[in-house]
């Protein structure tokens, strides 16, 4: 009668490995393809690929959102590597997403003559790039900064390792983001963070476990072009609904620090650390004669309230401006950089942004930058 146990079951057999057969190749086992329609596979499972892309690109344009750039890390180094391949006299502007939102490119060029090189980042403290500057030679321009208490004086970093990421970028992410902005990115709305499925499934209403703090993610907010020119997404100014979801998700902010947030017993020397690395970052620029200028920029509402609360002026801002010894514009003291519409209370709408830096960069030019002195 025939075994059902095969050979390498049996009592007593040992598995031969390639140890044991010195000088003798491994057999390469040899398994045949079955006969099956590939053709009519590959063009099925295509054509459902396509349907599907099309589906979502339909759904998210059917939401408000168009083609854009995605503001990467690979779209930041190619800004930065700017002022190393010979635009280091440039006008640099440097911030948080204020900055970045509200200072728009093509109206500073109209008025400057010279179109600045955008490093704002959003969530993110400026002071990485701050200092990455000061130790970097090349650089002997003019240096914008701008400030939002509650991400400059705590120090967050909701995108940390951009400067390590420069410095390291391999010639593949260079190429993978090179065809990403030309072949992709203009040509597709879903090409967003905000709309990648996994983000999606990750803020439906999922329930919650004991114990655990739900948070809601800041989403989408801006429009960006490819050299990092920005401004607010139009569907916050005339969405009520989604506004009033980004005002929501900005108050999450206003009540009690979440868990392992920095108390209100730490955030005293949380300020002073940061406004020492400032100061001792300014004073590298200003050794080789760069001109450094804080921009308190615009907030409303709620949103300025908690700012007033937690980072008051007296404690923060007037200590940064002794400190470094370097000039400030803050926006409540000037009338012609007040009254704008900030439809989530942190950033302007995208006509006011236009406006706001018209008013912005004369007050530059007449009290701190003077246009013979430009580089």
């Amino acid at each position: 009668m025939h075994s059902s146990i095969s050979s390498f079951e049996r009592a007593g057999f040992v598995r031969l490995t390639a140890s044991d057969r010195p000088g003798v190749a491994q057999p390469v086992p040899e398994r045949d393809v079955p006969e099956r329609p590939w053709r009519g596979i590959f063009i099925v499972a295509l054509v459902l690929t396509v349907l599907l892309l099309a589906a979502w690109e339909w759904r998210w344009r059917d939401f408000g959102a168009t083609p854009g750039y995605r503001n990467s890390n690979g779209l930041w180094a190619m800004q930065r590597r700017r002022i190393d391949q010979g635009e280091g006299d440039a006008t640099v502007l440097i911030g948080a997403s204020r900055v970045l939102f509200d200072v728009q490119l093509p109206v500073w060029e109209r008025l400057a003559g010279s179109r600045p090189i955008q490093l704002a980042l959003e969530g993110t403290s400026p002071l990485f790039a701050l200092e990455d500057l000061a130790d970097d030679p090349r650089f002997t321009g003019r240096l914008l900064v701008g400030i939002a208490p509650d991400v400059f004086f705590s120090g967050f970093q909701y995108r940390p390792g951009l400067v390590k990421y420069f410095r390291k970028e391999t010639p593949t992410q260079r190429a993978g983001q090179w065809l990403s902005m030309h072949l992709v990115e203009p040509y597709l709305a879903f090409d967003d963070p905000d709309f990648a499925l996994f983000t999606v499934l990750k803020r439906q209403a999922w329930p919650v476990r004991p114990g655990r703090h739900p948070f809601v993610d800041v989403r989408k907010l801006m429009t960006m072009e490819a050299d990092r020119n920005c401004h607010l997404w139009s569907k916050v100014e005339t969405d009520p609904e989604y506004r009033d979801l980004a005002r929501q998700i900005w108050m999450q902010r206003f009540g009690p620090p979440p868990p392992g947030a920095p108390t209100a017993a730490e955030m005293p020397g949380i300020i002073k650390e940061q406004i020492t690395r400032t100061a001792a970052a300014v004073a590298k620029l200003r050794a080789r004669h760069v001109q450094v200028l804080f921009v308190r920029m615009p907030s409303a509402g709620p949103y300025l309230a908690f700012e007033n609360k937690v980072f008051p002026r007296e404690k923060t801002w007037d200590v940064l401006i002794a400190s470094t010894g370097a000039p400030g514009i803050f926006f409540a003291d000037y009338p012609e950089l007040s009254g704008y519409d900030l439809p989530e209370w942190s950033h302007l709408s995208a006509a006011d942004a236009g406006r706001f830096t018209a008013s912005l960069y004369p007050i530059i030019e007449r009290e701190y930058w003077p246009r013979e002195q430009a580089r």
